[in-house]
């Protein structure tokens, strides 16, 4: 069965942790003694409903707070299809949690409170979805019964956002709208008789039958060795493989391969998941390839079909999201981690950092604050083997580590490479 991952994202108090309590109540995704923990821990509360939110806040800070601070991953499933979801924050100030969030999706769900409309932290978030290149993007206008179930205000919300989107580069989204009620599940998991203005598919039935590979380029093959595994016992002394994670496209036995750097080529052998042998390794799979010929591996070679597809990057222009409270300035070194390879970096230009509001570059600031995004030029000690984001993403991001504290300090998309 097919699963899809889904990532949420609004602002504070939009509804996301409602939304996901409606979907697991709906599906029948609860059983009967956490229902009725969370309908007791309601009544504590003093309220005279059972507050679905509670399903996906699992922390205790969470739930006495009323918001969501950590990332949860929550299942469900129905008869077409199984799902995650993301539950991310809200809050600004958890932004990297959000984005961690959704570094997996193929969906994105944006709530928007039908009384605010579109805020600074809608426009982050979206941005941020468009950066990351989910395609599939939901924005589901929540609390309608707040706002007499107005079909102007949903309309007005509509446009509101098809103009911040036309700001942007990212016109490509395929963006579904619905208006919802999330506490009482109005065009959640049923149609709404106090909506019948709205004529489209229910958000279950939207998230059913989206087809997530649509319009998806196929993507070049890249496997990140991290392994070389040679046993000790006699009867395996000439066996030597390589472990590792396909990072796009698909091996299969035959293929020839090309390591780099070194350059050096030969055809795989064999190819092991798990415990089983297979024909093909595909992305994402973490396998175990063993070649005809003994050709120079290690940790971090690159195995790749055709070595013109892929550069060897020593400097490179980026779109960086900062996730730490210390400024950012040109100067800075840091750990570049790309994939299992890592190597210092330092920040050469800081060519203009994103006016939220505007969704315009802002050429005048130079500097990173916590939750910024922007546009960078980073130099490299020794090279990595690297796309560009937009070509295939799985092999076009990074990281960036504080090599003192240890702390990831931003998340990184390349752009260019100079």
């Amino acid at each position: 069965m097919e699963v899809i991952r889904i990532a949420t994202a609004g602002s504070v108090d939009d509804g996301k942790s409602t939304l996901i309590g409606r979907l697991l109540y709906d599906t029948r995704s609860i059983t009967n003694d956490k229902f009725q923990a969370i309908e007791t821990l309601s009544r504590r509360k003093g309220l005279d409903f059972t507050d679905l939110s509670l399903f996906a806040d699992g922390l205790v800070a969470e739930r006495e707070q009323g918001i969501t601070i950590d990332v949860a991953y929550i299942y469900f499933s129905t008869p077409q299809r199984k799902f995650i979801i993301a539950d991310t924050p809200g809050h600004i100030e958890y932004t990297r949690n959000m984005i961690t969030g959704a570094s997996t999706a193929s969906v994105f769900l944006i709530l928007i409170d039908a009384r605010n409309g579109i805020t600074e932290q809608t426009r982050r978030h979206f941005y941020i979805a468009s950066l990351m290149q989910i395609k599939h993007v939901a924005v589901c206008i929540n609390k309608m019964d707040l706002v007499g179930y107005d079909e102007q205000v949903f309309q007005s919300v509509r446009n509101e956002f098809n103009h911040l989107v036309s700001k942007t580069k990212m016109n490509d989204r395929n963006l579904f709208f619905i208006p919802i009620v999330a506490k009482d599940g109005d065009h959640v998991t049923r149609h709404a008789a106090n909506m019948q203005w709205y004529q489209g598919a229910t958000l279950l039935e939207y998230l059913e039958n989206i087809n997530v590979n649509d319009g998806l380029p196929s993507q070049p093959e890249r496997m990140a060795v991290q392994y070389v595994i040679r046993p000790h016992q006699n009867e395996f002394h000439d066996f030597r493989g390589y472990a590792g994670r396909v990072v796009s496209g698909t091996f299969s036995i035959g293929d020839e391969v090309m390591a780099l750097p070194s350059m050096r080529s030969s055809s795989i052998a064999s190819i092991r998941l798990g415990e089983e042998n297979t024909d093909r390794a595909r992305s994402k799979e973490s396998v175990l390839l063993t070649l005809k010929d003994d050709i120079d591996i290690g940790r971090g070679t690159m195995l790749v079909k055709r070595a013109d597809e892929i550069k060897q990057v020593t400097d490179l222009r980026a779109t960086i999201c900062w996730m730490n409270e210390d400024i950012l300035t040109e100067g800075k070194t840091y750990l570049l981690q790309h994939g299992v390879n890592s190597t210092k970096a330092k920040i050469k230009l800081v060519y203009a950092i994103l006016n939220i509001n505007t969704l315009a570059p802002d050429e005048t600031k130079k500097y990173f604050s916590l939750n910024d995004i922007g546009s960078v030029q980073i130099k490299l000690a020794s090279p990595v083997f690297a796309d560009l984001y937009a070509q295939n993403p799985s092999n076009g991001s990074f990281i960036l580590i504080d090599e003192f504290s240890n702390n990831t300090v931003a998340v990184g998309f390349i752009d260019d490479i100079l």
